[in-house]
């Protein structure tokens, strides 16, 4: 098993996961619908490099530390909604 690669995927499939995870409730179907071509690119090319077992053990180790980052950070500090940001100096 190539180290290298396992990181790699490891880290592109945590991006996407993270992303998904951390985006608006209202815009996470358009942002997973978005994020699934990404999501595919990286799967064909791990399996047109014969990388498929590192890419398996890439995406659960990215769904594992996302689980994680959710438990420590995310529930505690949710994703505020765009309806609720104040810009400081504008006069409304």
């Amino acid at each position: 098993m190539d180290v290298g690669i396992l990181v790699l995927l490891t880290l592109s499939f945590g991006v996407v996961l993270l992303m998904i995870q951390r985006s608006e409730a209202k815009r996470r179907k358009t942002v997973f619908i978005l994020l699934v071509p990404v999501f595919l690119v990286i799967v064909w090319y791990a399996n047109s490099r014969a990388y498929s077992a590192e890419a398996l053990v890439g995406f659960g180790l990215a769904l594992a530390l996302n689980l994680l980052f959710w438990v420590f950070i995310g529930r505690y500090n949710p994703v505020g909604s765009s309806d609720s940001i104040r810009v400081m100096g504008l006069d409304d």
